[in-house]
């Protein structure tokens, strides 16, 4: 049939490089240029979503930092009640007797200490 002699006498297939990323695609799959042309495009722009999206990861995961898990030890400060009054932060050593001062947000002692700390790298 037509079909077997076709396939010698088109030449349809498309390369497209981005030129700000070297990205490189290529399509001979299709039948004709226009097709693989579009086929390109699409593996192109699949590219390039993929590369935002994980540099969007990055970005993010630079802004949260390191996470640690949430368990029994890994607190920043404790908060005592009864028998004793007292609010202490574990990074810094930080410790405050006036515990209704604190839970009514004078934490200045605190970060202070923190930033301090920060400062000299200790943290």
């Amino acid at each position: 049939g037509a079909g077997g002699q076709h396939i010698n006498k088109t030449s349809s297939a498309v390369r497209l490089i981005h030129k700000p990323t070297g990205i490189v695609t290529a399509c001979q799959t299709q039948r004709s240029q226009v097709q693989n042309k579009d086929f390109a495009m699409k593996m192109l722009m699949s590219k390039l979503v993929q590369i935002k999206e994980q540099e969007h990861l990055d970005k993010i995961s630079d802004i949260k930092g390191e996470q640690l898990k949430i368990e029994w030890g890994s607190q920043i400060r404790s908060y005592v009640f009864m028998p004793y009054t007292l609010a202490k932060d574990h990074r810094t050593g930080f410790e405050s007797g006036n515990i209704n001062a604190v839970m009514d947000g004078d934490i200045d002692g605190f970060i202070n200490a923190y930033l301090k700390a920060k400062s000299l790298g200790e943290i």
